[in-house]
């Protein structure tokens, strides 16, 4: 049988149980004159009492904000299972928001044009006051929409270059270029020469840059067996990635994965081959985590606090939402963590 859902306490029920009118209670619990500061604080703690909450939907329609703000993800549903980045993202987030009693309104769809659809729809219905923007492009069309819509959002990454700036957008990113020449540096320096790249989803911005980044290092010291190989981010096209690089002809000694999930698809297929890591190859995966720590051996990775990280995105959109400036805020340079993956390589 189906429950009856609970009743909410109502503005009346609070002027019953304080002995006052409904005007007086509206009075009271919105800050307006009207009221002693008696009653006021009777309303007040009769209101805590029944558990009462104003209704977000209400508030909106009062031009008072719906206490929410907006994170959709235009992503294979299939990887984000598994990758640990964003559940870390989303964990500081929302430790951040809850301290001013905010509430994220999540969803993920499957391209950028159901993400716009998302965003104009949520306006429309006034369910948030913001955006978290994520997994900035090349040619976005997301950052025009919030402008037009007058939705206020901090963008999570590297903005192309050039970009426009926008009043009501910030932006929080680190330097992906440099978090890659750290990388080539500690390959470089171990004697490896030949080193492939399995990116990420090749229309994202911050996968351009490290490309980029690796190709400049590259040339910087003079290494022309180096390139990269775009994938979804899935274990799948991390595995077929990295079967097709090892199959060619002058195979590379190092392999930079561009996330966990990649980089522990590719340890399985090195072993599948018979080819010892670090001995043969040498690993990296660009993000830390509990798979990067519980391979054999353990893989070298790009360490940062990935929940701070979101959490400083959380107060760069609180800082918006309470009327400040949008600014374009460089966040702390990830860190290379040298494990079992890689080692120093004999001259071949």
């Amino acid at each position: 049988m189906r429950r009856t859902p609970a009743r909410r306490p109502t503005i009346k029920d609070i002027a019953v149980r304080a002995g006052v009118s409904e005007s007086a209670v509206s009075f009271a619990l919105n800050g307006r004159p009207g009221v002693s500061e008696s009653t006021r604080d009777r309303v007040r703690r009769v209101a805590e009492e029944l558990g009462w909450r104003p209704s977000a939907a209400a508030r909106a329609l009062s031009g008072e904000g719906s206490g929410t703000v907006g994170l959709v993800l235009a992503r294979p549903a299939r990887t984000l299972g598994v990758e640990s980045f964003f559940l870390q993202l989303v964990s500081g987030i929302q430790e951040v928001l809850s301290r001013r009693r905010l509430g994220l309104l999540f969803q993920v769809v499957e391209d950028i044009d159901a993400e716009c659809a998302v965003y104009r729809r949520w306006w429309a219905e006034r369910r948030v006051d913001g955006m978290l923007v994520v997994d900035p492009r090349g040619t976005d069309p997301r950052l025009p929409l919030l402008d037009e819509l007058g939705l206020p959002a901090v963008v999570v990454g590297t903005l192309p270059e050039p970009h426009t700036d926008y009043p009501g957008i910030s932006n929080l990113w680190a330097d992906d270029a440099l978090a890659m020449a750290s990388i080539v540096d500690h390959l470089y320096l171990l004697g490896h020469r030949r080193i492939a790249h399995i990116a990420g989803l090749p229309e994202l911005t911050h996968t351009r840059r490290r490309i980029r980044s690796l190709r400049a290092e590259a040339d910087r010291r003079g290494l022309t067996d180096v390139h990269s190989l775009t994938t979804d981010y899935s274990d799948a096209q991390g595995a077929e990635a990295t079967r097709r690089v090892l199959a060619g002809e002058r195979r590379p000694t190092a392999i930079v994965y561009d996330n966990d999930v990649l980089a522990v698809a590719g340890l399985g297929v090195a072993a599948e081959h018979g080819i010892s890591v670090p001995t043969d190859l040498a690993i990296v995966a660009w993000d830390d985590s509990v798979l990067t720590r519980s391979t054999h051996p353990a893989l070298t990775a790009l360490v940062r606090d990935t929940a701070v990280y979101g959490g400083h995105a959380a107060e760069q959109l609180i800082a918006l939402l309470d009327g400040g400036p949008a600014v374009r805020v460089q966040d702390q340079l990830p860190h290379l963590e040298a494990r079992g993956s890689t080692a120093a390589r004999a001259a071949p």
